[in-house]
């Protein structure tokens, strides 16, 4: 989830500088009100876009390094302390959801109050809401709310640019934010998206009313007065002084030329890149590997030598006992004994990489395919069963000692196949033990069928200084 929401942001941060690089000074309102619309929805659904094409392009990697264990007494207490941690940042999140719902609704019921308490004139294309002794003007749906004491010569000019806001449901595209706002409200991206959005409503409708009359008068109306302003984001104001001389500007723009319009060609490479990264960042591995892990790595190539090997002799003993099978049952055991470890090896070759498989294997008590949990649940069944006070009675040397241990997950959530690597047998030998005690597991699944996964994990084992 923390990588999605990474990515999401990071989508934004590209549409969102792309947007005032090359759009926000071009005169293309409509346009560029779908793009500041269109992206943020974008940068929700790319992450599960995964292109195969592009996937190929990348090559597999069919062993999955698991984040490192580290075995001591110590690290058992840490660890607790980590899960403990991870439940106050969920409980946080939806604290803030909660506090930026309230907030929301604080806001809203603040306008429906306004709506009931106060005289509506209703007109045919809207209902204007008229505010004592006030000199706020803004608008919200099909209602302007307009202060009585806004001069008259005023008024109609400021109707004229709520109307506006008003039949181009502007109030859709604040709302729309505000929900994005409660969703993610951590997200700084989405306040800078509602931010450009606000102004650009203030564009097509300074663009609009002002046809009504001079540029120079509607200008000169908008700079006779600083009005009172309501302070809810999800409102159109007439006034607000931060956004007045960006208004006057564009106002004097030039219109821009069509030709311009092919800027939103830049659009094209970044989403490219970004389908590019999304289907091929799930099969990122680590590139950068130690020698003890390439070590490691080259032990379990060899295995897979081995199997191929074993293929071949099977088919030589095949060649050596076909006409003397019923009369030698020593020799037939043997054979039934090699066809069973035939299938095994040959049933290692639909293993699938941890990191492209739809549904990875689920670790008993986990949500189904959540890799995450799956990972956690291997470290916490190490923190509790794997005995770390042992290493200290073995005479090595004070330090951090490197333990690489490879498995595999079954079609049927068994694990097999444990190899460990270990600076001492009976390190070696505590690991296997553990990897054993682990539960069954349940199995993972690539194009609806159940497959294994293959396994690396790197453990740090702490020896403490003798005393």
């Amino acid at each position: 989830m923390i990588n999605y929401i990474l990515q999401v942001i990071l989508f934004q941060v590209f549409f969102l500088v792309i947007y005032d690089f090359f759009l926000s000074k071009e005169t293309f309102f409509t346009k560029n009100r779908w793009y500041l619309l269109a992206t943020p929805i974008c940068s929700f659904v790319l992450p599960f876009i995964k292109i195969p094409t592009f996937q190929k392009a990348v090559p597999q990697e069919f062993i999955i390094y698991l984040p490192e264990i580290v075995l001591s007494p110590e690290k058992v207490i840490e660890k607790t302390t980590m899960f403990q941690s991870e439940n106050y940042v969920s409980t946080l999140f939806w604290i803030g959801v909660t506090l930026f719902s309230i907030l929301f609704l604080i806001k809203f019921f603040k306008i429906i109050n306004l709506i009931r308490k106060n005289e509506i004139v209703k007109k045919p294309s809207y209902s204007l809401v008229l505010l004592p002794k006030e000199t706020k003007a803004f608008s919200f749906f099909n209602f302007i709310f307009l202060g009585k004491e806004i001069p008259d010569s005023q008024q109609k000019q400021i109707i004229a640019h709520e109307f506006v806001h008003s039949k181009e449901k502007h109030s859709l595209d604040l709302l729309f934010f505000e929900f994005l706002k409660i969703a993610m409200w951590f997200n700084p991206m989405i306040y800078f998206y509602q931010k450009r959005i606000t102004l650009l409503h203030e564009y097509i409708s300074d663009e609009v009313a002002a046809k009504s009359a001079t540029k120079e008068m509607y200008i000169n109306n908008l700079l006779s007065n600083f009005f009172q302003v309501e302070n809810i984001a999800f409102v159109n104001q007439f006034y607000k002084k931060t956004l007045i001389k960006k208004r006057i500007i564009m106002m004097k723009k030039t219109q821009s030329k069509k030709m311009n319009q092919l800027k939103y060609l830049v659009l094209i490479p970044v989403l490219a890149s970004m389908l590019f990264y999304t289907s091929c960042a799930s099969k990122t591995t680590v590139n950068r590997l130690t020698e003890s892990e390439k070590i490691a790595q080259e032990n379990l190539k060899n295995v897979a030598l081995e199997n191929q090997n074993l293929k071949d002799s099977i088919s030589k003993l095949n060649d050596e006992i076909a006409f003397n099978l019923n009369s030698n049952k020593f020799l037939k055991k043997k054979l039934y004994d090699k066809v069973d470890e035939r299938v095994k090896a040959e049933r290692d070759g639909n293993f699938v990489s941890f990191m492209i498989i739809d549904k990875a294997p689920t670790f008993p008590g986990c949500e189904s395919g959540d890799k995450k949990c799956f990972s956690k649940g291997v470290q916490k069944h190490f923190g509790k069963y794997f005995d770390a006070d042992m290493v200290n009675t073995l005479g090595l040397d004070a330090g951090r000692k490197r333990v690489f241990v490879g498995f595999k997950i079954d079609s049927e959530g068994n694990v097999l196949d444990i190899a460990a690597r270990a600076p001492h047998p009976k390190i070696k030998a505590e690991v296997i033990r553990v990897m054993k005690s682990l539960p069954k597991m349940i199995p993972g699944e690539q194009d609806g069928k159940k497959v294994g996964v293959k396994y690396s994990i790197p453990f740090v084992v702490l020896v403490e200084k003798k005393v």
